[in-house]
């Protein structure tokens, strides 16, 4: 299957400025095509793997992909999506999470023989004088029309800073320096990011007199429209020392039924007429669908080692014969009794002591299978020095407990 109609067959393509043309240049081969990420964490998330997983897509069917580090535009941040501006991060910050990104990147796509490149848009701008940029690019962007762009608009009531305007215009120079450099006529990026890439696409045109394309992909969503990756724990990244690769699998594991074909399509390598016979299971075989979901992705973002340990002990988990070393743990000081609930918010089950009561006064609370039905349970450290203890949360979530001297 070509390239445009798998990425058509897998629902990812939201818009296109020129859906005939990009066609051709897809099903080709030897195109550079550039998605940019901003260094605002020391990881990558669920959403970015998204991303990554497309420009492996492309990779596979012979184009360039070039990961476009944001170590400039950084410094600004990006408005869209955003109810305020951005945390502003020190230069220190967004270089040691720029060398984070690096490594992501490097375990997903193949970067030798110039296969793959990635650059960072700080060696063009960070030097640029800002009277002499404003000259070269200023005059190609109409203010009223970047005002009525969505990232822009939505955010005119609640305080749009002269910061976060600039945004736009940054972005586009960054397309404008790859098409120099590069000759790269194709920016991806997520649907958000529509009116980013057209500045983009329209700077090259009026500054060079040359055609670029620009394509964007549906965001990793919920059904509901809610961005995934979102938890009691915060977010889901890939760094195995900011989300274990069980919490990881454990997530995709438990993905609303909804979700799953859609997950299976944007987030894996399985062939799309596989994922399509999958669209038709009910009941036990959806979870059997989670299940796949779950260990594509852990395979994907971690190792195959890991994605099968953590499957089998998933398996001894769920038929109670065992328990997993991948099980998120928390260590605790035997030092005195603990209740129940406050147990509960400590290993972030519940937010809230409130939630806590709700949840055992619901049955969805056990400790080492036993359901938990007392709101004023005490735990005796002194009683469990020689066995952890299992909390469960409903069916699928596991949290064991060390009590330590």
């Amino acid at each position: 299957m070509k390239l445009y109609q798998e990425l058509r067959e897998r629902d990812l393509i939201a818009q296109t400025t020129n859906d005939a043309e990009l066609e051709k240049l897809l099903n080709g081969s030897g195109e550079y095509v550039y998605i940019g990420f901003d260094a605002t964490a020391p990881s990558l998330h669920i959403g970015s793997l998204l991303q990554i997983i497309v420009l492996k897509r492309f990779q596979n069917a012979g184009h360039i992909p070039v990961s476009l580090i944001g170590g400039a535009t950084t410094t600004v941040g990006d408005p869209s999506g955003r109810s305020d501006m951005r945390q502003m991060l020190d230069n220190d910050t967004i270089a040691n999470n720029t060398e984070c990104f690096k490594k992501q990147f490097e375990h997903f796509i193949d970067f030798s023989n110039g296969k793959a490149l990635i650059v960072n848009n700080a060696d063009w701008l960070s030097s640029k004088d800002y009277l002499s940029f404003l000259r070269e690019v200023g005059p190609h962007f109409n203010v009223k029309r970047m005002l009525s762009a969505d990232c822009y608009k939505q955010r005119l009531d609640s305080g749009l800073s002269f910061l976060e305007i600039n945004y736009m215009i940054m972005q586009g120079y960054d397309f404008l320096q790859l098409n120099e450099k590069l000759n790269c006529r194709i920016q991806l990026g997520g649907d958000d990011q529509w009116s980013n890439i057209l500045g983009g696409v329209d700077l090259v045109r009026k500054k060079k007199l040359k055609t670029v394309y620009g394509l964007t992909f549906n965001l990793l969503t919920t059904s509901d429209g809610v961005k995934m990756g979102k938890t009691q724990k915060g977010a889901i990244w890939l760094d195995p020392k900011m989300t274990t690769p069980y919490d990881l699998y454990q997530y995709f594991r438990n993905v609303d039924d909804k979700d799953v074909i859609k997950c299976l399509k944007y987030l894996t390598f399985l062939p799309v007429e596989e994922i399509h016979e999958m669209e038709n299971w009910k009941d036990e075989k959806i979870n059997e669908a989670k299940k796949i979901l779950a260990y594509e992705v852990t395979k994907l973002v971690h190792d195959e080692a890991i994605a099968k340990d953590i499957l089998q002990s998933s398996v001894q988990i769920f038929s109670g014969s065992g328990e997993s070393s991948e099980m998120p743990t928390t260590e605790i000081a035997n030092n005195e009794n603990i209740g129940i609930i406050d147990l509960l918010i400590t290993i972030k089950f519940v937010p809230t002591k409130s939630e806590g009561r709700r949840m055992i006064q619901g049955g969805g609370i056990y400790m080492n299978d036993n359901r938990v039905d007392d709101f004023n349970l005490m735990i005796n450290p002194a009683d469990f020095l020689s066995n952890d203890i299992i909390i469960r949360k409903g069916k699928k979530s596991y949290h064991k407990v060390k009590f330590v001297a």
